[in-house]
């Protein structure tokens, strides 16, 4: 029988004390610390119900824990306690309900005597009711009324917990419709009952919070981006305030619901979550600084403040429906306000289906105003059933339907509902509903029946049910004892823990206790600071048991997780799926590997299972990303057994291409670096030959067999012929293979390579590591410093959401690549893919003359207290004058949202930072400068220009309604800034005043162009259009369409502009002709920066896909060339010169690349790409970088941090 609540729960500071920042022990008051599960009913060791999901303490205290010196005063409100409701969504989309009460409990003395606490110190402790029911209401009853009896002067008749045991195990969640259960908790008599299912779903909140903290503009406003699917973060200071609202916009869409991430109560620490792509519904205390994150495009709700801002136009909702909705709402809320004009005659017939004036808010006005909204979809899908093509597929015809709509409102088709039946809250809808038991309860369509048959909208609604019969839940303590004993605490009791449970705390704690008297005899290398005190606390079977518990429980998900994987359509995007995110999440958080090897396991059961293997373009997408993040993290932890497993696997699965070829997934695994490493090869063959079955064979014979096998394997995986033969090699001669069989291995290894070739052409490949063979790759000297990033506050808590997000590229990266370096410089990257002339495992040494020697070099500049937003470099261009190149060619200007610029000069080593502009009072986004001044850009909407020299702020621009995205200092005096206003405008620096608004767009301007010798303006934005402007003839030349999506990038040359954009792909256009010459489309991503290389006119893309691709005109279209997969995150800067070509990612790696003047002009037409060479890919770090600039003149690369930091790279010839 369910039961209404399923768990009591204790959180608070347990037996192991850290901090946020993941740093063991007490480090006094003002520290927040990471909160634990300490207490629960029905206990963990029960099979009720599954366990309370693992992220419980840190959502339910998402500010973390802190320790006092003072406990409750009725004199300070911020001691008082604070009840309030949070939402969890589990790994199926199911939801938690737990009704949290916060309070300062005293410390127990034990923990304080071990972490060295103060005497009578307090510490926040929450305790839980967890439920899978939404009841809210009797949720936060029964808890307060717990609360009260535990601190009451007059006590309980039984043991707290006695009481909590009796409520939790005996109170059965009713029947819809049908039963009213009634219970007790000491004397407070409390209900619990659940309406009937076939009317509009119960909500069991009120509407009321959502309606005072927002006013009707606004709430319409909210409503309009949920149903578009807008990133939304509501605000308050309330934490209460954040679920309720959350709840009752949801309830308001009915019947459609909210698809993507749920967190109505984000924790403290995770707020860089914020920064997510994908559509979510957040809540998030006012108390949280979000000053250092984008917030591009999110919906921000300030519930304090009845305010809302977003820097993406939340498009308007339609014509008659928005009046008439607004109408009905101000009705509802001011009744006396819209009557005021009215008969008193006639006033009660008009508003005779509202409440009574001057009634206090309750369920009535809560089922009004539900009414109302559901009105509006009646109206706004009006006739939508004869749309829907019932087919196979069921498809939504949305442009018929659009264009009938035109016709009855006599208006063009409007943006919001277009864009609304594209959302998958509509799709879903209609999954739902289509050929459903669920139609015939339908609300929606039975309110447009009846509004079509003018019936009153109430009678939708069934027809009240008779009184629900009562069912008394009785205690069955009471009454027993007889000792009329009363029992009174000073402090939340624990409850009786087991034997087992009190010898593992006494060991974490004694640990604890002697590390602190130890402390200072210990060094940090030494191994006990590192070691896990909670694991040293089990026992060998304790521990082992506990491990086979968790690798169960992981596969057991693992299998349900891919068998849904393996359903995505071909709507879905994959890497945005929630099985995606969730088997993502449990490979990268489990350090023990047992996600990546039991989603390994799992593919190769499901395969021995009779499985065929053929994967759709989706999944397939979604597979090749997990295996790759399954073999690296594998590979960090020496699991050969693992990534031997992925490989076997990888050769078995394929999609079909567009000419109806087997696409292996193996063949997308070739970036990973342990295919680089013979060891791992060597072991591989002994794991054949132990599993061959044929040992009685000729053992020649047998060792050429499975040699045979890893050769195709190595052909699968694309590995260059001669690296490839190197190690079969060694292997061979290793077993004592003749030459005949080498002979018949060097032709089975060149045949399987041709017919690769043949299929997929020559695979891109990534330099190979000397590190790996002997020659170590040099370290930074900042390494160490810069790779202390505060850890993560809590593993589980953002295992958790990451689960429900999408895509996190540079996440990935940083937790598993590793960007190798590469000393020699014969290693031409070719055409074709392939490494010519380079160094295979078996020719490392590298001769002393004749050969240049690189040494690379890394300095952290520190300055900035903000994320870096914006980075400029000074090149020789903007400050030549006559007499020749100034000294300031090669600094770089840093910009941040510490609201400063600052200007570096690498050439001064240790006293970089030659001077702090100040003048901004927000976050700096643009940053440009020419001989004399330097210009900037801002949130706070302002230009601002400054004295290079002298540092002085010389004009403060004014006039854009929105943040400032571009600037460019043009010659006299004239200034440029594009703005999210959508506008272009041209300043006067003497003067102070904008001369012109020489171009406006429909949207935000995100990038921006100028050709000063031509006059010639690009610009684009969100608008999805590239603008061109004849400044100087002030005219707009083109609007040049074709993009779907956001353009990111664009880059002018002569007559020739390039665009990049978020729908994957590139655009090369005539600036003359206005038509678009061709389209780049082989990324899959979007497109955040293109270059093009001046001395042969070839065009350069970089994505978030982590590729780099070479396009070249070849036979009068533009292809493709190669591949560059050395980088594993989101592609920030390309910079091309003549001969030097610099790459910067957001996971902080960086590559420099050279082209040989001699080689220039020598080139065949289809070998361009050939020329540029692999100069160094410096070692990167785990700092998330937000920008990258390059002095390719210096070979100087410099990239600024989330962190605040600037990572300047340069490399040196000697």
């Amino acid at each position: 029988m369910a039961r209404v609540f399923e768990y009591f729960v204790v959180c608070g500071i347990g037996p192991e004390i850290r901090t946020l920042d993941g740093n063991r022990g007490y480090h006094g008051t003002g520290v927040m610390y990471l909160p634990s599960l300490l207490d629960q009913f029905p206990p963990s060791n029960h099979s009720l119900y599954p366990p309370p999901p693992p992220q419980l303490p840190t959502c339910v205290l998402p500010a973390g824990i802190e320790f006092y010196s003072s406990g409750f005063d009725s004199n300070n409100v911020s001691t008082f306690p604070r009840s309030y409701p949070i939402v969890l969504t589990e790994g199926d989309g199911s939801k938690i309900y737990v009704s949290c009460i916060a309070f300062r409990d005293p410390v127990n003395e034990d923990i304080a005597e071990a972490y060295r606490i103060p005497a009578n110190s307090y510490a926040d402790k929450c305790i839980c009711l967890v439920s899978r029911s939404p009841s809210f209401r009797v949720l936060r009853d029964a808890l307060e009324e717990l609360f009260s009896l535990c601190f009451s002067s007059t006590g309980s008749s039984k043991p707290l917990w006695d009481v909590i045991a009796n409520m939790v195990s005996n109170v059965p969640l009713p029947t819809p419709g049908k039963d009213r259960v009634l219970f007790a908790i000491e004397n407070c008599l409390l209900t619990v009952e659940a309406p009937p299912k076939d009317g509009i779903p119960h909500a069991d909140i009120s509407f009321e919070p959502l309606v005072q903290c927002l006013d009707v503009d606004n709430l319409i406003r909210l409503f309009t981006a949920v149903l578009l699917e807008r990133r939304i973060l509501l605000r308050s200071n309330k934490y209460s305030l954040l679920t309720l609202v959350s709840e009752a916009i949801c309830h308001l869409i009915y019947p459609f619901r909210w698809q993507h991430v749920y967190i109505p109560l984000l924790f403290f620490s995770g707020v860089d979550y914020i920064d997510a792509p994908t559509p979510y519904m957040m809540g998030l205390h006012s108390g949280v600084d979000t000053s250092g994150l984008t917030m591009d495009g999110v919906v921000v709700v300030d519930l304090e403040c009845n305010h809302i801002s977003t820097s993406e136009e939340i498009p308007p909702l339609p014509e008659p429906e928005l009046s008439s909705m607004r109408c009905e709402i101000m009705k509802l809320l001011y009744p006396r306000v819209v009557g005021i004009d009215q008969m008193k005659a006639n006033f009660c017939i008009l508003f005779d289906q509202y409440p009574e004036v001057g009634k206090p808010w309750g369920e009535e006005h809560d089922l009004l105003l539900r009414l109302i909204f559901l009105k509006f979809f009646a109206s706004i899908l009006s006739g939508y059933r004869n749309f829907v093509e019932y087919t196979a597929a069921n498809v939504f015809n949305s442009q018929a339907f659009l264009r009938k709509r035109s016709r009855a409102t006599s208006q063009p088709p409007d943006t919001m509902i277009a864009q609304f039946l594209d959302s998958q809250g509509f799709l879903d809808y209609l999954e739902r509903g289509i050929g459903s038991d669920a139609m015939a309860n339908n609300l929606l369509d039975k309110l447009q029946d009846a509004m079509g048959r003018g019936q009153n909208p109430f009678s939708i609604f069934p027809p009240s049910s008779e009184e629900p019969e009562t069912v008394t839940i009785s205690d069955p303590g009471i009454g027993l004892s007889g000792s009329g004993a009363t029992y009174c605490y000073d402090r939340f009791p624990s409850n009786v823990r087991t034997e087992e449970q009190e010898e593992k705390r006494k060991a974490i704690l004694a640990t604890a206790s002697g590390a602190f008297d130890h402390f200072a005899k210990l060094t940090p290398s030494s191994p006990s600071v590192g070691k896990d005190s909670k694991v040293d606390g089990l026992s060998p079977r304790e521990r082992a048991a506990e491990r086979e518990r968790m690798v169960l429980d992981i596969k057991v998900k693992l299998q349900g997780l891919w068998l849904r994987l393996l359903k995505l359509g071909a709507t879905d995007d994959p890497l945005s799926s929630f099985e995606y995110g969730t088997i993502l999440a449990l490979i990268e958080s489990d350090a023990e590997g047992i996600g990546g090897s039991g989603f390994v396991e799992c593919i190769r059961e499901h395969i021995h299972s009779g499985w065929l293997c053929q994967l759709t373009e989706e999944q397939f997408i979604a597979v090749k990303e997990l295996l790759k993040t399954a073999i690296s993290r594998a590979t960090s932890r020496n699991d050969l057994s693992t990534i031997r497993d992925a490989l076997e696997i990888a050769a078995e699965m394929y999609k079909k291409d567009a000419n109806n070829i087997s696409d292996y997934v193996q063949r997308h695994l070739l970036s990973l670096s342990i295919w680089e490493e013979l060891r791992f090869w060597v072991g591989y063959f002994e794991y054949l030959m132990e599993q061959s079955s044929s040992k009685s064979a000729n053992y020649s014979t047998l060792v050429t067999t499975q040699l045979v096998i890893i050769a195709s394997h190595m052909a699968g995986l694309g590995i260059p012929d001669t690296d490839a033969w190197f190690m079969i090699e060694s292997i061979a001669e290793k077993n004592d293979v003749g030459y005949k069989q080498l002979i018949k291995l060097r032709g089975v290894l060149s045949h399987v390579q041709q017919l690769r070739i043949g299929y997929w052409g020559i695979s891109s490949v990534k330099p190979h590591s000397t590190s790996l063979h002997g020659l170590p790759s040099p370290h930074s000297q900042d390494t160490a410093d810069e790779s202390q990033q505060p850890p993560e506050a809590s593993g589980i808590g953002r295992s958790w959401v990451q689960s429900m997000f999408s895509r996190d590229t540079a996440s990935r990266g940083n937790s598993f690549s590793r960007v190798r370096g590469w000393t020699s410089d014969s290693g031409s990257l070719a055409a074709n893919g392939n490494i010519k002339n380079t160094a295979s495992p078996r020719r490392l040494d590298i001769p002393s003359a004749g050969q240049k020697k690189i040494q690379s070099n890394m300095r952290i500049l520190r300055g900035h207290n903000g994320a870096i937003t914006a980075l400029h470099c000074v090149t020789r261009r903007e400050v030549w004058d006559l007499v020749g190149d100034r000294e300031d060619a090669g600094l770089f200007i840093s910009g941040s949202t510490d609201c400063m610029v600052k200007i570096w000069d690498p050439s001064v080593r240790g006293s970089e930072l030659r001077a702090t502009l100040k003048g901004h009072s927000r976050a700096v986004r643009a940053i440009n400068s020419d001989r004399l001044k330097v210009v900037s850009g801002s949130d706070d909407q302002s230009v601002i220009v400054w004295d290079k020299q002298t540092s002085q702020l010389l004009e403060e621009l004014k006039g854009h309604d929105a943040q400032v995205n571009c600037v460019r200092m043009l010659s006299g005096e004239r200034v440029l800034s594009a703005s999210h206003d959508g506008s272009v405008k041209m300043w006067d620096v003497r003067t102070d005043t904008c001369v012109a608004t020489v171009g406006r767009c429909s949207s935000a301007v995100l990038c921006m162009e100028y050709d000063d010798s031509t006059g010639i303006l690009a610009a684009a934005g969100r608008d999805a259009v590239a603008n061109i402007w004849d400044i100087r003839a002030g005219r707009q030349m083109h609007k040049l369409l074709g993009h779907s999506k956001w353009i990111r990038a664009i880059r002018m040359v002569g007559d020739t502009v390039i665009t990049g954009s978020d729908d994957w792909t590139a655009r090369v256009w005539s600036v003359s002709r206005g038509t678009c010459d061709a389209i780049l489309a082989c990324h899959a991503g979007p497109i955040l920066c293109v270059e093009c290389s001046t001395s042969d006119r070839g065009i350069i893309t970089g994505s978030t896909d982590g590729l780099v691709r070479f396009w070249e005109n070849e036979e009068g279209s533009i292809k493709c060339v190669k591949n560059l997969t050395i980088h594993s995150a989101s592609i920030l800067s390309i910079n091309a010169g003549d001969h030097w070509l610099g790459i910067g990612a957001s996971d902080n790696s960086m590559s420099l690349f050279h082209r040989p003047q001699e080689r220039l002009g020598s080139l065949s037409p289809g070998s361009k790409a050939a020329g540029w060479q692999l100069y160094r890919t410096p070692q990167k770090t785990v700092a998330l970088v937000r920008c990258v600039a390059s002095d390719l003149e210096r070979k100087r690369i410099c990239s600024g941090g989330r962190n605040g930091l600037l990572r300047l790279w340069f490399k040196r010839i000697r």
